[in-house]
């Protein structure tokens, strides 16, 4: 009898001297009256609280400063508990602040969807393949689609993700993410190019073999139109050519990916099986399998400087305030953003030595000044070490339930 005591909570053990007394047979019907009456009461409480709300109410420095004062930095997070129950799987969300209609400057971030939107593309085409050769007319750097991917995962590259948007173009690139029911989602311009917005895709060169190429079309897409959203127009000023200009810095027409739209992706990589197959990728197996791991190897087992390119360089949670090395046991599936005093990660997290796994999505904006494009940002200050304890706080109670 002492077994069915242990999933009730610490406030309702010291009922238990009480219950103790009917557990002689003549009293069973009233021991299980009492005890469903208290399983009832703990789930009900157990219910009102999540993994999320705990973290958030850390005492922890990195995260009480951004909590006192939460509404200056625009946080959005939201933390997905996955059971695995026998051969299904239950993924529940819980949300702080997440509205999809509440504009943040995604950077980064929409690197993995123009990634997996290349590997659907290329998968379609018989000719081409991850390893093909290309290089964008103009441009005297020869590559692969597969040393973009590496590139965009290990170090960020900004020149890689555009040469995949020139292979895309824009409006392929959203609906390809859209259709598969994917909102909160819009590409609207290069990352850090002179020729950001231009709407016409410079053509790619491809080696069909070593002497042979064939160049394609150039894509013409619509103009980006301004965002519906709120908070578009953020900040008291910005710099533009070094000159400080005294107004509100406008958004709108920028790239835009949501925390729900960032988790939703994920969810339909590593848990395809339950969406419907039309809001499933199209990937092959090898393909899918590919990602999964370009995702989470770190830049030094692709060669980078390990001193330069630590482990946690393009991985904020959990790691993001430390150079420590991840250990082999956890891998994490993520692409960050950090951008105009916004940072940003989205991550699948599992720690097969502990049979832990979770997915986190976080962003946080740390613009003391109001001002932007002056490169004066809180990132090392407050918003990395609120996102590194974020997923350790995560990471603990996932542990240790």
């Amino acid at each position: 009898m002492f077994e069915l005591f242990i999933f009730i909570d610490n406030y309702t053990k010291k009922m238990k001297n009480h219950i103790i007394r009917y557990l002689s047979p003549r009293n069973s019907f009233n021991f299980f009256f009492l005890l469903s009456l208290l399983l009832i009461s703990s789930c009900s409480e157990t219910k009102e609280k999540n993994f999320l709300e705990i973290a958030l109410a850390s005492e922890h420095p990195n995260i009480k400063r951004v909590m006192d004062s939460v509404s200056a930095y625009e946080v959005q997070i939201r933390y997905t508990k996955i059971e695995r129950l026998k051969d299904s799987v239950v993924l529940t969300d819980y949300d702080f602040q997440v509205d999809e209609n509440t504009y943040f400057y995604p950077a980064s971030t929409v690197k993995l969807p123009a990634v997996v939107a290349s590997l659907e593309k290329l998968n379609e085409i018989d000719s081409l393949n991850r390893n093909t050769k290309f290089y964008i007319e103009g441009d005297s750097v020869e590559t692969t689609f597969t040393e973009a991917i590496h590139q965009i995962f290990a170090v960020s590259s900004n020149e890689a993700n555009n040469r995949l948007v020139e292979f895309l173009g824009f409006d392929e690139l959203n609906k390809r993410i859209q259709k598969k029911g994917i909102s909160g989602f819009r590409v609207s311009h290069r990352l850090s190019t002179t020729n950001a917005d231009e709407v016409s895709t410079t053509p790619l060169v491809i080696y069909l073999n070593d002497s042979t190429t064939s160049t394609t079309n150039t894509i013409i897409n619509t103009t980006a139109e301004p965002l519906a959203l709120n908070k578009t127009v953020k900040g008291d000023g910005y710099l533009a050519q070094d000159e400080l200009i005294k107004e509100p810095f406008d958004f709108s027409l920028k790239n835009w990916y949501s925390i729900p739209a960032q988790t939703g992706l994920l969810k339909r990589l590593f848990f395809p099986e339950l969406f419907d197959e039309n809001e499933q990728f199209t990937l092959s197996s090898e393909q899918l399998s590919y990602l999964k791991e370009a995702m989470a190897t770190t830049p030094y087992k692709l060669g980078y400087d390990r001193i330069k390119y630590y482990d946690s360089y393009g991985k904020f949670l959990i790691y993001g305030d430390t150079k420590e090395n991840i250990p082999d046991y956890i891998s994490i599936y993520n692409k960050v953003g950090y951008a105009y005093g916004t940072l940003t990660d989205c991550a699948y997290v599992v720690d097969t030595k502990n049979k832990i796994e979770f997915i986190l999505g976080a962003t946080i904006l740390v613009n003391k000044n109001q001002t932007f494009n002056d490169n004066i940002y809180e990132f090392e200050e407050v918003g990395i070490p609120f996102l590194g304890q974020l997923g350790r706080e995560i990471y603990e109670l996932e542990k240790n339930k």
